[in-house]
C-alpha cells in the first residue's frame, strides 16, 4: 500500500493555534516556510501581486473578505478560494454597538477634550462644568436605525437595536428567507435604499464591496438622509464617498462618521471617528474565523466538498465507497458526457456522481466503484476546458494525486 502523503498547509498570516490544531496530527503539515504547499491560509496578506505555486489546490482565507487575494485568477486555475462569513459576526456587532453609543452620546470628542486639559484638579473641573454642555448626546430608544445589508453581521445588529429600544428599518434587496426568518419581526423592511435613507436617524451599512456597491453613499445619497444624521461604516472603506461625507459633516447634514477603515483624508477632521479596522479582531472571532477556515479546507483536500468559496458552488456528497475524482472546469455544454465517457472507456462504474456551477465556474463529483487507473485521470485533465483534476481515494486506501493545467512558477 502506498504510504500516505502528507498535505502542506502555507500560513501567510499568524493564524489562531486553535484552528491550526484542527489539522489531524497525522497527514498534515503547516507553517509559514512551507515549500510547495498544497493550499495557503491567509488573513490580511496582500495576495494580489504574488505568484501563487503550481502546488497549490485551494486558499482559505480567515476572515469573510477576499479582496486581497486574486480570486479571478484563481477560478481560472481551478482553485476554490474559501471564506468565513458569519464566523466573526458577533465581534463586529458588539464593536458597531458600542459605535452607536459613542456616536450619540459624542464620547470620542469628549475624550480628546479632556485629554488636552491642563492645570490641577480644581482647574480640570472648572473647565470641565464650563464646556461639558458641547458634548450633550442623545438616547437611542425610539430612535430609528437603517441597517443596510442584512447578512450575518446586518440581521445581529438590527436584532439587538431593537432590544435596545430603537426603532430599525432594514434594507437588502438579495435577503434569502432564511435571513428573512432569522430578522425579528419588529424590523421594519424598506422597499428601496432612498426611503431607508430618508426615514433613519442612524444609518449603519454591512454590504461586501462590490462594483455596484463602491461609493453606495455619496452625495446623491447623503442629500435623502435626514439632517445631523449619524454613518457607521463596518462594511469597507471604499463603499463611502470620503469626500461627500466631509463635505456633508462641514454643512451639519451627517453629524458623525464612524469608520472601521481609517485614511488620511479623515484623520484629524471634526465629525469623524475612525477606529483601527477592529470589527473582527478578537480573540473569539479569530479563533471561530480559524478553525471555520480550516474544516473547509481538510474536507475539500479530502473528500473535494466545497463549503463557503467566493468562486465555486458549494457542494457536499457523502462516500459510500472509495474511490473519488473531482473536476473543476469551465461551465461549458457537454462536459458531464465526456467525463463520463472517460470513464466508461476504461470499464469504471459510476457509483455516484454531483455536478454543479457557479457563473462560469463548473464543479463535478464522481465517486466509482474501482481505483481509477493514472490513464483515465490523464483523459480527464486533457479535455478542453477542464482546469484541476484530483483523484481522491478515501486515505486509507491510495495516495492522492492532482493534475493542474496551469503551472506557474514562482512563490507567494
Amino acid at each position: 500500500m502506498p504510504e500516505q502523503r502528507i498535505f502542506k498547509i502555507l500560513t501567510l498570516n499568524a493564524i489562531s493555534s486553535h484552528g491550526l490544531s484542527r489539522f489531524p496530527a497525522t497527514g498534515y503539515q503547516a507553517g509559514s516556510d512551507i515549500t510547495e504547499p498544497d493550499a495557503i491560509l491567509v488573513r490580511s496578506h496582500n495576495m494580489l501581486d504574488s505568484i501563487v505555486p503550481s502546488s497549490v489546490k485551494a486558499i482559505g482565507r480567515a476572515g469573510a473578505g477576499t479582496n486581497n487575494i486574486p480570486v479571478a485568477t484563481m477560478s481560472a486555475r481551478g482553485i476554490p478560494v474559501f471564506n468565513t462569513p458569519g464566523a466573526n459576526a458577533n465581534a463586529v456587532k458588539e464593536l458597531v454597538l458600542a459605535s452607536l453609543f459613542l456616536a450619540a452620546r459624542n464620547l470620542a470628542p469628549a475624550i480628546r477634550f479632556v485629554d488636552s486639559l491642563q492645570g490641577d484638579d480644581e482647574t480640570l473641573n472648572k473647565q470641565v462644568e464650563n464646556t461639558k454642555k458641547r458634548f450633550s448626546g442623545i438616547e437611542l430608544p425610539g430612535r430609528t436605525l437603517g441597517v443596510i445589508g442584512l447578512g450575518e453581521i446586518g440581521r445581529l445588529v438590527a436584532n439587538a437595536a431593537i432590544k435596545f429600544g430603537m426603532k430599525v428599518i432594514g434594507y437588502d434587496p438579495k435577503i434569502t428567507v432564511e435571513s428573512a426568518w432569522s430578522l425579528s419581526a419588529e424590523v421594519k423592511k424598506a422597499d428601496s435604499m432612498e426611503d431607508l435613507l430618508r426615514h433613519s436617524e442612524f444609518i449603519s451599512l454591512h454590504v461586501p464591496l462590490t462594483e455596484s456597491t463602491l461609493h453606495l453613499i455619496n452625495a446623491q445619497s447623503i442629500r435623502l438622509m435626514k439632517h445631523h444624521a449619524v454613518l457607521l461604516n463596518f462594511s469597507r472603506g471604499a463603499t463611502v464617498d470620503e469626500d461627500a461625507v466631509l463635505h456633508a459633516i462641514a454643512n451639519h447634514k451627517i453629524r458623525t462618521y464612524v469608520s472601521d477603515f481609517p485614511s488620511q483624508k479623515l484623520q484629524h477632521q471634526n465629525g469623524v471617528v475612525t477606529l483601527p479596522h477592529l470589527g473582527a479582531s478578537t480573540m473569539e472571532a479569530e479563533d471561530n474565523c480559524a478553525i471555520m477556515v480550516v474544516d473547509q479546507l481538510i474536507d475539500y483536500l479530502q473528500n473535494g466538498n466545497i463549503t463557503n468559496t467566493v468562486n465555486f458552488p458549494d457542494m457536499q456528497m457523502e462516500r459510500e465507497v472509495p474511490y473519488r475524482v473531482a473536476v473543476a472546469n469551465a461551465n461549458v455544454p457537454n462536459m458531464l458526457g465526456q467525463i463520463s465517457t472517460s470513464m466508461a472507456n476504461a470499464g469504471l462504474n459510476i457509483h455516484n456522481m454531483i455536478n454543479k456551477s457557479r457563473n462560469e465556474m463548473a464543479y463535478t463529483l464522481v465517486d466509482t466503484d474501482n481505483p481509477v487507473p493514472q490513464r483515465v485521470l490523464d483523459a480527464i485533465t486533457a479535455i478542453d476546458g477542464v482546469l484541476l483534476a484530483r483523484y481522491l481515494p478515501h486515505r486509507s486506501n491510495v495516495i492522492e494525486s492532482s493534475f493542474n493545467l496551469k503551472e506557474p512558477t514562482g512563490h507567494v
